[in-house]
């Protein structure tokens, strides 16, 4: 028996055998899981997402330029700093300006000197019209007392005429009572020229007073362009401090202490915190994406990092079509090419404050299009379940063929 035995040895366990054992078969159900956990995620985010890699991160990029022309004394900015709203820039030298607003400003004080002497002028030339007014009041009222003496002169002396005739009277009373008619009409006549005088003296003080007032509104004018001219001079001066109009990044700096400026000119661009991303899909995934669905980010500069974000719009044309040179389809040369249309995707969660995220940089975005959502415990659950049941069945199988 023991012949037997040695002549015929137990044959060694082969590779499957000893797989199949207790502790390699758990770690390869394992694996197995694990690996079918992974490809149940990709499977249903096949199905239930649309992704390009064909996007970058988009922002508004202010230029910064100079309102007055001058030389730059100081520059306070470096490349790639970080400045807050308000901060100060550049400087531009603002001895010419201050010049400038001294001279206005003494203008602007001879005007007001002007303006209250005119203002003066007006007020006599009032007071005048008033006085004019009133001597021609009273020469008129002296005028008609003067009509009534005559009047009454008139009237005795015709009565004397009766008299002398009758010899009532005696010719030295006739006489006295003709030269008293004669009198009371020379003085009517003198007061009347008075009154007229008088008279035309309201107009002519009237007249004055127009004038004075013209020039009073002549001389008004100027002092209210010379303050203007001084608000201007003062905001020129203002404009040699060139201040950052937002938060943001200094990029592209272009001027150095020295230079001169000019107006209009760009000096450095600012790059908001503030950034999007914008997504160039193809037309053919565009049938499910609309505004408001969830979306991640994967940003290339963060090592592939993502975060939350959602659909904002899209845009209504394809990117081709905006192009400096659209395409002419009309030539008969046409090939059917699958257009991109960009996609605005805005950020739900703050990027890190640490890291600098800029225009251009590569992303990818994936758009959450289907509703239909398995929590990954599920997916986990399942992907185990078939790990087990292939384990039992490759156990079974090995069982049977040792059998």
């Amino acid at each position: 028996m023991s012949d037997e035995n040695a002549a015929n040895p137990p044959a060694k366990p082969g590779a499957l055998q000893k797989l199949a054992s207790p502790l390699p078969l758990a770690i390869c159900t394992i694996a197995f899981a694990a690996l079918l956990f992974l490809g149940l995620n990709y499977l249903i985010e096949i199905f239930t997402t649309e992704s390009t890699d064909d996007a970058f991160i988009a922002a508004h990029i202010v230029s910064v330029a100079p309102r007055v022309p001058g030389q730059v004394s100081a520059v306070y900015v470096l490349d790639n700093q970080l400045v807050h709203s308000n901060d100060l820039l550049v400087e531009i030298d603002p001895t010419d300006y201050q010049t400038t607003v001294a001279q206005k400003e003494a203008a602007q004080k001879s005007s007001e000197a002007t303006f209250k002497a005119s203002v003066a002028g007006y007020q006599m030339a009032g007071v005048n019209v008033a006085a004019a007014e009133a001597t021609a009041k009273s020469s008129q009222a002296a005028a008609d007392a003067d009509a009534a003496t005559a009047t009454n002169a008139e009237a005795n002396f015709n009565r004397a005429k009766n008299l002398i005739r009758q010899l009532v009277i005696s010719p030295q009373e006739f006489d006295q009572f003709k030269e008293t008619a004669d009198a009371a009409m020379a003085n009517l006549a003198s007061a009347r020229q008075k009154a007229a005088s008088d008279e035309s003296k309201v107009g002519v003080a009237r007249a004055e007073l127009q004038a004075a007032r013209a020039e009073s509104d002549a001389v008004f004018a100027q002092l209210n362009q010379s303050k203007t001219s001084v608000s201007a001079a003062h905001l020129d001066l203002s404009y040699t401090k060139i201040l950052a109009p937002c938060d943001g990044r200094v990029t592209r700096k272009q001027v150095e202490v020295g230079d001169y400026l000019q107006t209009g000119q760009m000096i450095m661009s600012l790059v908001p915190t503030g950034v999007w991303v914008v997504a160039n899909f193809k037309e053919t995934q565009l049938k499910d994406i609309k505004p408001g669905q969830q979306a991640t980010v994967a940003i290339d500069a963060l090592g592939g990092r993502t975060f939350r974000g959602h659909v904002d719009s899209v845009q209504a044309g394809s990117g081709e079509a905006f192009s400096l040179l659209p395409p002419e389809n009309a030539t008969g040369n046409f090939v059917k090419v699958v257009q991109r249309v960009p996609v605005k995707i805005l950020f739900d969660v703050p990027l890190p404050a640490d890291k600098t995220i800029g225009p251009g940089l590569s992303v990818q975005p994936s758009v959450q299009t289907s509703s239909f959502r398995v929590p990954d415990f599920v997916t986990a659950i399942v992907a185990l379940i078939l790990a087990v049941m292939a384990a039992i069945v490759f156990k079974a199988l090995l069982n049977r063929k040792k059998a």
